[in-house]
C-alpha cells in the first residue's frame, strides 16, 4: 500500500467471498473492514439493510463503490444491532508488527481477523452466519478457534486453489 487512502483493490479473495454470497438474502448484513465497497455494493441488492465499516475515514470517503452506509470505526465496535450476514476479507498475510493496513493479518496471519470476529459476534443474530476469507499462508485454524471459544461453529465452507495458496471462506453459525 502506498498511500493510506489507497483501497485494496477487488482480487481473488474479493471474488471468492463474493461466489459465497450469491443466493444470499435478509433483512440486515454487515461488511467489516468494507474497504474498496465492492462487496457491500454486491450485499445492498440483496439485504434490506447494509453497513460496512472501515478503520480508514479517507477510504470511506473515497470508496470507488460507494457503499450508502459506512461507518468509520475499528471492525464493528461502533455499531449496535443485529445481522443476518456479517462478512469480512481482512488482512491475512503473517506480519508482525503489521505494517500495511491492507494486507498485514498481525501475528500468524489471524489476528486482525480474530479481532473482527470478536468485535462483530455480539451484533450477529441467533441463527445468522459470519463469512471471513482466510488463506493456507495464514493460521485459519486460529480463527476457527476463536469463534468457536465463543459458542460458534465454524467451517471452511469454500475453498479456491491458487498457484502459491488456497484461499478459505470460513463460516461462523451463531446457533
Amino acid at each position: 500500500m502506498s498511500s493510506p487512502c489507497e483501497e485494496y483493490p477487488p482480487s481473488e479473495d474479493t471474488f471468492l467471498l463474493c461466489d459465497y454470497i450469491e443466493g444470499l438474502y435478509g433483512e440486515a448484513a454487515l461488511e467489516v473492514g468494507g474497504g474498496s465497497g465492492y462487496i457491500t455494493r454486491i450485499l445492498e441488492r440483496r439485504f434490506g439493510l447494509v453497513a460496512c465499516t472501515d478503520i480508514s475515514h479517507c477510504i470511506l470517503a473515497n470508496q470507488t463503490y460507494r457503499a450508502e452506509n459506512r461507518i468509520c470505526c475499528n471492525a464493528a465496535d461502533a455499531l449496535r444491532g443485529q445481522f443476518d450476514l456479517i462478512v469480512s476479507n481482512p488482512p491475512y498475510l503473517d506480519a508482525d508488527p503489521i505494517r500495511f493496513q491492507d494486507t498485514d493479518g498481525g501475528s500468524e496471519g489471524m489476528q486482525v481477523s480474530c479481532m473482527f470476529v470478536r468485535s462483530a459476534a455480539p451484533l450477529l443474530r441467533r441463527g445468522g452466519q459470519m463469512a471471513v476469507v482466510s488463506s493456507s499462508l495464514s493460521r485459519h485454524d486460529r480463527l476457527m478457534e476463536t469463534a468457536e471459544s465463543m459458542g460458534m461453529r465454524a467451517r471452511i465452507a469454500m475453498r479456491k486453489k491458487l498457484f502459491f495458496e488456497d484461499l478459505f471462506v470460513v463460516r461462523i453459525d451463531y446457533l
